[in-house]
């Protein structure tokens, strides 16, 4: 970890900060951890406000910071309680925009900074996409600082009418992102497990929602039942459409598994032979990094932050095509050459990307910037 000053080192009372997370998806939650184990570890108070299955999956009160359990709703009761955990912060920070909405509802007219990061590209469409960039200038203009995590996302923000707008990557989580295979679990025995024994094993990793593509996946798995021997798709995750898509795997006698949620998905990467991202609004999507972290090449379309995290390092499809998927996938397994490319290439990539140390230092300098010095009480 890299020097740097915590309040207490110069005689001043430790900073006050409170975390607002929503439903929260894997990456702002996990962000939100590796923040708060940064931000103790550096003399920071944490408080993070999140549902408590959000605890309980991600044990921010391991990492030393205090949970207050707060639903991810906006009604009036939720909001107090909100209110209320935030009532003695010096600074609330709140990850995603619904997080972000509620916290500009519980701060009211206050002047405690709030900084807000955008982690995904929100997407809505008909009445609700102008609802959608409603909330957006409400959060961007309430905000004393908006973080984006790409590019894009900071030039939406200024769009919205953010005062202070700045990019800010983040990280993903290196314990999850590295030493992916168990010694006593080896990847011949993860792909046995799995039904892939003899045969490419594809992987596939997100909620089981429409924005997510996976019934573009099981229209391109039409595709490569032609090859021999044919690939197994594997798609670990939950949601609505486990129903429908399971219909149509028996219906349609494709290749393909659904295997539910999983907390071994750094070992199912290792296994793979591709990573497929159908579609993904995330802006740094976990499962692109984890890929190219894991030296597993990847294909995916172009959605979201996607080309902007992966650059040249993986194989990018136009979105909602699932014949150029398919092809993508079919060409990549048929060339040994570009798949250990992609590796190289991948690796490099990722050695660009900002470290979780990098993270936790850029957001205590914005939180200096905009805190003053208190006095020892």
């Amino acid at each position: 970890m890299s020097p740097v000053s915590s309040p207490a080192s110069h005689g001043q009372s430790a900073l006050r900060t409170v975390q607002v997370l929503g439903g929260g998806n894997a990456g702002s939650s996990a962000h939100v951890r590796s923040l708060a184990a940064g931000l103790v570890a550096r003399g920071v108070r944490v408080t993070v406000c999140a549902p408590a299955e959000a605890d309980r999956a991600y044990d921010f009160t391991g990492v030393g910071a205090e949970h207050v359990p707060v639903p991810r709703s906006s009604d009036p009761v939720s909001v107090a309680e909100l209110r209320a955990a935030c009532s003695h912060a010096d600074l609330v920070h709140a990850h995603g925009l619904h997080a972000s909405f509620r916290a500009v509802l519980a701060l009211g007219g206050r002047r405690t900074p709030l900084v807000v990061t955008w982690h995904n590209h929100a997407h809505a469409e008909g009445p609700r996409a102008h609802l959608l960039r409603l909330l957006e200038r409400r959060v961007a203009k309430a905000a004393t600082v908006v973080l984006g995590t790409t590019s894009q996302l900071v030039d939406r923000a200024r769009r919205r009418g953010a005062r202070d707008a700045r990019l800010a990557a983040v990280a993903v989580p290196r314990p999850r992102a590295a030493g992916y295979e168990d010694p006593e679990r080896p990847r011949a025995k993860v792909r046995a497990e799995l039904g892939a024994t003899g045969r490419p094993l594809l992987i596939a990793v997100g909620s089981l929602h429409r924005h997510r593509g996976h019934e573009l996946l099981l229209d391109a798995a039409r595709a490569w039942r032609r090859l021999d021997p044919v690939p197994l798709l594997v798609i670990a995750g939950e949601g609505p459409l486990r129903t429908v898509l399971q219909w149509r795997i028996e219906d349609e006698e494709l290749p393909v598994r659904l295997i539910g949620r999983r907390d071994d998905v750094g070992e199912l990467l290792a296994a793979a032979d591709l990573a497929l991202l159908p579609g993904s609004w995330e802006a740094r999507s976990v499962l692109a990094q984890e890929a190219l972290h894991a030296r597993v090449p990847l294909v995916a379309a172009q959605t979201g932050g996607i080309p902007e995290v992966v650059g040249e390092a993986a194989e990018l499809v136009p979105h909602q095509d699932a014949e150029a998927f398919a092809a993508a996938v079919v060409r990549l397994l048929g060339d040994p050459e570009r798949q250990e490319a992609l590796k190289e290439m991948g690796a490099r990539q990722a050695a660009t990307w900002p470290t979780e140390d990098e993270n936790v230092a850029q957001v205590l300098s914005v939180y200096d910037e905009l805190t003053q010095p208190r006095p020892l009480t």
